[in-house]
């Protein structure tokens, strides 16, 4: 994954591009987590279902297929992450690598090594890979086979090894800390503050280096011992988003409530969170009512003992009420419900108290965007060159034929906006190919880039050279009309 490397900068605006590449790195890094993670949930919820039916307190407990759930949260699980990391970093070769040098973490371990898969198996990626670049052109002829698969497996050796005596132990020690510390607040009861956290990290797209990186984690590990975590919920608990959107769908003003009822069933139903963050935005207040929302659902999750037996992805509430196990369904739905009530009536109260006038969503957002981001918005000079004042990117005279929709695992948002602008140009039988990646995966020829305006920077220091179209709402945005417009007009020309 390669990121812009920093550019220079005059005194005045060193710290606001420092903090906004800082960003754009954390959110590059939880971009990563996902594409490791993603790909691998269906396993993790088919271990998830063999627990909730077959151990001693499942739905049909049965301890000849419950001896399934032990090896399979130990060794595939973390060896399947582990796969996966390596392939993001060197491909199939590195995937090898990574499940390998994860092994000696497995083996000296007495907990499933989530976390250890997620370092070791791209770190060991990234060894082998520097090791083939070191080797380039200079093994004889004939002997490629053999040099690439002793490479492999020496270094593979060493790497099992000193991750069995030597890494496995400092990442133990790092997990054990952060469980110690997230037991604490349950203990405490102050679990319900990680919402403080949660919710902002949620609108910035920087939730996935939470929710990847330690709540699934720990939720696995939790899930070992007592067949369901709360873990699972702290950050995908649907309901407060749902709160907010009902809101809007009631006192909202002009686009901002039309689109409000169709984004409630892509979010609560569909799972697809982001559909919500632009809502935010557009009055950044309202992350009072999401924090509020959230921490009483955690409360009430908490009270109930309520967990689910794997992480829920998408964060649809059909994936909630699938994932949770026997005698959690009333803390489960309990926790949903307030955490809806909860941020409905603050946000309520916010917009009806709200003395702004009716106006365009596009234009609501562009003003909350600039209260949010106010004194720290700084362009660095490959931008500048690039775009307009308005931060449009100039169009050249290439003809359109490949429009690549992008998010953060290339599963949520861009797969619905894709979906959305493909049945539009295939209605008025454009010849454009539309299709949906993770910001890291899209592919070469692709003419456009559409993203999400938070992910502008990410995407930029990905893809420096390609034309780069930002949106703010899923459903409608006027950009997206005029990309729309763009290319019905170039259809026309290439008739001619």
């Amino acid at each position: 994954m390669e990121f812009n490397k920093q550019l220079g900068t005059n005194d005045k605006n060193l710290n606001p591009a420092q903090k906004k590449s800082m960003r754009s790195k954390v959110q590059a890094f939880g971009g990563f987590l996902t594409a490791m993670v993603i790909p691998n949930m269906g396993a993790f919820i088919a271990w998830g279902f063999i627990t909730a039916l077959f151990i001693s307190t499942g739905w049909i407990p049965n301890a000849y297929f419950e001896k399934l759930v032990s090896p399979m949260i130990t060794y595939l699980l973390p060896l399947l992450l582990a796969y996966t990391g390596g392939t993001l970093v060197s491909g199939v070769r590195g995937g090898v690598a990574g499940a390998v040098g994860t092994f000696g973490l497995i083996v000296g371990a007495d907990i499933p090594m989530f976390l250890g898969a997620m370092i070791m198996g791209p770190l060991s990626a990234y060894i082998i890979k520097k090791f083939d670049k070191f080797v380039e052109n200079k093994i004889p002829t004939g002997f490629e086979m053999v040099v690439n698969n002793f490479s492999l497996g020496i270094i593979g050796l060493f790497l099992c090894l000193l991750s069995y005596s030597l890494i496995g132990p400092i990442i133990l020690q790092a997990n054990t800390a952060i469980t110690i510390a997230i037991e604490g607040l349950i203990k405490t009861g102050f679990l319900p503050i990680l919402s403080i956290i949660n919710e902002p990290a949620k609108v910035l797209f920087l939730n996935n280096v939470i929710d990847q990186g330690i709540y699934y984690p720990l939720g696995m590990q939790a899930s070992l011992e007592a067949g369901k975590s709360i873990y699972f919920m702290v950050a995908s608990n649907p309901g407060a988003g749902l709160g907010l959107l009902i809101a809007y769908s009631l006192f909202g003003k002009g686009t901002s409530k039309e689109t409000a009822p169709g984004a409630i069933i892509i979010h609560f139903l569909g799972g697809i969170h982001e559909i919500y963050f632009p809502y935010v935005l557009m009055k950044p207040i309202l992350i009072v009512s999401m924090i509020l929302g959230s921490a009483s659902g955690i409360a009430t999750f908490r009270f109930f003992d309520a967990g689910l037996v794997a992480g829920p992805s998408p964060g649809s509430i059909f994936a909630y009420l699938a994932l949770t196990p026997k005698g959690n369904f009333l803390g489960v739905i309990s926790g949903v419900f307030v955490a809806t009530l909860v941020s409905f009536l603050v946000s309520s109260l916010i917009l009806k108290s709200s003395k702004e006038t009716d106006e365009g969503f596009e234009e609501s957002v562009e003003k909350s965007k600039q209260m949010k981001n106010e004194g720290k918005e700084v362009l660095n000079t490959a931008i500048s060159e690039n775009e307009t004042a308005n931060n449009e990117p100039i169009k050249n005279n290439k003809p359109i034929k490949f429009v690549a929709f992008a998010c953060d695992a290339g599963l949520g948002s861009s797969a619905m906006g894709a979906s959305a602008f493909r049945k539009k140009v295939e209605k008025e039988n454009i010849p454009v190919t539309v299709k949906n990646y993770a910001i890291e995966k899209v592919p070469q020829d692709a003419d456009v880039i559409v993203t999400h305006n938070s992910l502008l920077e990410r995407t930029k220091s990905v893809w420096p050279d390609k034309r780069i179209i930002t949106i703010e709402n899923f459903m409608r945005d006027s950009n997206i009309d005029e990309l729309l417009s763009e290319l019905r007009e170039q259809n026309k020309n290439l008739e001619k």
